[in-house]
This record gives structure tokens, C-alpha cells and sequence, in this order.
């Protein structure tokens, strides 16, 4: 620290780790006062009953909850599905997507709050300190950072709470919790526990999103979502606002065993980690996305688009939001999707969701010319000319390969004559 902080704002979750931070701040910033500013993305509501209230009296001055959920859904992650982003072919960034928008809630209460440093609970080992870290950069960078994990000398769950213990400080963490576990709107991530051995199988009762595929119903279950530009806004014909959508999406997906991943992923400071996350309904909603891109999207632009989904999809992982080239790509992800409307029907089955049916006014496809059957509109014999041209540069090398044998053949001889 360059200065002694005066007023600190909190990334607040009201877990062990950001109930231990708050009287750790004040006894090593002496005088200070400690600011929660705690995130709500549709996590778990019984995570945030009383939360103001216990983070009073673990000594901050002020706690406020930010309504962050409808924001998150509309400008992050559905904007995200729409990439069609997947870090490394199977996580739904669930976790990544969230960390922007709550930082950049805790810039918005640093400033409305006077204060001249923020703190997160972020681990050193971690992809979350990145993430924190450059959006106070980029929206704030006149702020302090503080980052307990990387100075502090706590280092195990009964560490943290015997700290708390020996302050008088209640906390309803126990020694017992076993998984470390994010949750949002968006998806629940397991790490942690029997977890960290990979050849361990995910345990039956870890799982709380999702029935165990095996155990889904029998009988599939369909929805129907229609699009707008790539967003949802009606499921089944209902219209639903975002929030409500993907709500019944996690509740129908989940009953069918929909959204489960587990990963042993390369996290950006080097080392692998093993997660299990649970992403029901953004699961349905992406797997819908890309069945209407097939129908609409001609070839050179959904190639365009897949190549920038890859890109994007580290660049989320990686905390890059804040900058010009997620701007940039976003931009280019809302033109493409100018013209997705329509509707997709997709069947839940036994932990999967298929696209099994879709629609739409802007659709590039063609029953007269696609069909097997007899038609009037494409002459066949017309491919013929299209062949040897598509073909041409594999018919030069070839013509040119066999006159330099022929050349070859007539030195030899010559040579030996």
C-alpha cells in the first residue's frame, strides 16, 4: 500500500473467507472502516438472508446488496451465448462471466461510498484475482488493491476459524463444508474435497442443480424458445422477461440431468484445476443458439463466428471484459445476430439437450433446392464445372509433379547414354 486506506470496500459474499477479511482489515489498517458491497447474480437467495446484518457485526460500517441479476443476464451472459464462447470446449464460464459486473458494482460503492481502496477475497492461486483485479484497473485504477490471501498468514479452514473464534465473531461455516462453490443465476461450480484427486469420481450427493442423468425421467421433456437478435424472449409461447426465462430453464433442465461438466481445466496462472459445474439452462439456451445459427447463418460467417468464439472465450476466462477487443467482439457477435430470430424446439433426455426442430422468418434453407427428391431448380450437371475449378490447384500440382518425373526420367536416360 502507498498510503494508509481510510475507507475499504469489501467484495462481501458473507463466507468464512470475507467474514474473517473484515475484522482483518481493521486491525491492520488501523482506523479504517471496512465498506461490504455484496453481488447478488441469482445465487442461492438463503446466501443473502441477513447478510447486512452479519457483516455489521463482523465489524463493517456499512453493507449494501446489489440487484445485479437481470444486468448480468442481459448485457453478460446472454451476450455470451450468443459468441457461442465455450472455454476449452466445455466450460460455459459461468464463474468468469460473473466476476465483471461484480467488480465493477464494487467500483460503483467504492466511489458512491468515498473510499480511496478496494479488497477481495481472491486466493493467490486463483483465476478470480485477475478478474477482480483488472477491472479496478480498468474502471478505477486511482483505487488501492487489497488482497488478504497473498499478505495474510491464514492458511486452512480451521485457521480462519479459530480466528474468528477467538473475536467473539459467530459464523455459520463449519469444518464440516467440503466443496468451495460459486453460485449465480448462470451455473454452481464445485472445487475442492475429493475433487482435487482427479481419478476420485464426483460424489453422488455434490451435485444440487442436477439430477444424476441416470435417474432423469424416462419420458423427455421439450421446450421452445424464440428468439429476437439472438435473445430470448418467449419460452413455450409465454413471454418471459430474462430472468424468469433462464429460471425455468435451470428448473426443467435440471430435472433431466441437463448441464453437467467435469473438467480438469488450465487455469491463466499456469496450473491445472479440477471443477464439476452444474449449468442447466444455459446449457438449453446455447445448445437452441446454435441450432438456429445453422439454419440462418451462411458458411464464411458462422466460420467467422466460431473463430471469435474461441478467442473470446479466453478472453472472458482470462478478466479481459473491460477492454476494446471485447468490445470490438461484441460488436461483431451483435451483427451477426441481427438476423437470428425464430423459434428452436429442444428435447431434454436423460442429461442431454438436443435441437430438434427450428424456425425462421430469415432461414437460408431451402427445401426445393436441398431435397433428394426430383426438383426443377438446380441442374446437377452444373456441378461438374464447379468441381474441376474448386479442384484446380490440386490438378496444376499434379500435371506439374508428373512432368517433372517425366523430366527426371529423360536426364537419367541421357546421363547414362
Amino acid at each position: 500500500m502507498t498510503h494508509a486506506p481510510k475507507k475499504i470496500a469489501l467484495a462481501y459474499s458473507g463466507g468464512l473467507d470475507t467474514s474473517v477479511m473484515i475484522p482483518w482489515l481493521l486491525e491492520h489498517h488501523p482506523g479504517c472502516e471496512v465498506h461490504a458491497i455484496v453481488g447478488d447474480v441469482g445465487q442461492d437467495p438463503a446466501e443473502l438472508v441477513g447478510i447486512e446484518d452479519k457483516a455489521i457485526a463482523s465489524g463493517a460500517v456499512h453493507c449494501e446488496v446489489a440487484d445485479l441479476t437481470r444486468t448480468f443476464l442481459e448485457e453478460y451472459a446472454f451476450p455470451m451465448a450468443i459468441s457461442g464462447a465455450v472455454y476449452e470446449g466445455r466450460y460455459l464460464l459461468g464463474t468468469s462471466i460473473a466476476r465483471p459486473i461484480i467488480a465493477k458494482a464494487q467500483v460503483d460503492y467504492a466511489r458512491r461510498m468515498g473510499c480511496d481502496a478496494v479488497c477481495h477475497g481472491c486466493t493467490g492461486k486463483g483465476n478470480d484475482q485477475v478478474r477482480f483485479e483488472s477491472t479496478f484497473a480498468a474502471l478505477a485504477p486511482e483505487l488501492e488493491i487489497i488482497a488478504p490471501w497473498r499478505h495474510w498468514e491464514i492458511r486452512s479452514r480451521e485457521e480462519a476459524l479459530q480466528y474468528l473464534a477467538a473475536r467473539g465473531i459467530a459464523c455459520s461455516a463449519s469444518l464440516e463444508k467440503i466443496y468451495s462453490r460459486d453460485d449465480n443465476i448462470w451455473h454452481i461450480s464445485h472445487e475442492g474435497g475429493e475433487l482435487e484427486d482427479p481419478w476420485n469420481p464426483p460424489p453422488d450427493d455434490m451435485w444440487t442443480r442436477t439430477v444424476d442423468p441416470l435417474h432423469a425421467p424416462d419420458a423427455p421433456g421439450v421446450v421452445t424458445i424464440r428468439f429476437e437478435a439472438g435473445r430470448p424472449v418467449t419460452l413455450d409461447g409465454e413471454p418471459l422477461g430474462a430472468v424468469e426465462l433462464l429460471t425455468e430453464l435451470n428448473r426443467r433442465g435440471g430435472e433431466h440431468g441437463v448441464g453437467r461438466i467435469d473438467i480438469v481445466e488450465n487455469r491463466l496462472v499456469g496450473m491445472k484445476s479440477r471443477g464439476c459445474y452444474e449449468t442447466p439452462g444455459g446449457t438449453i439456451l446455447m445448445e437452441a443458439l446454435r441450432g438456429l445459427e445453422e439454419l440462418v447463418l451462411d458458411r464464411r460467417t458462422l466460420r467467422l463466428r466460431e473463430r471469435l468464439a474461441h478467442d473470446f472465450s479466453d478472453l472472458v476466462y482470462d478478466g479481459q471484459w473491460w477492454t476494446p477487443a471485447r468490445e470490438a467482439m461484441m460488436a461483431s457477435f451483435a451483427s451477426i445476430a441481427g438476423r437470428l430470430d425464430g423459434e428452436v424446439e429442444v428435447r431434454l433426455s436423460k442429461g442431454t439437450a438436443v435441437t430438434t426442430r427450428r424456425r425462421s422468418p430469415n432461414s437460408l434453407y431451402s427445401e426445393s433446392f436441398a431435397t433428394f427428391g426430383a426438383d426443377e431448380v438446380y441442374d446437377q450437371s452444373h456441378a461438374e464445372g464447379f468441381i474441376r475449378l474448386f479442384s484446380l490447384p490440386s490438378r496444376i500440382a499434379a500435371m506439374q509433379s508428373a512432368n517433372g518425373s517425366e523430366t527426371a526420367e529423360a536426364a537419367a536416360e541421357g546421363a547414362g547414354s
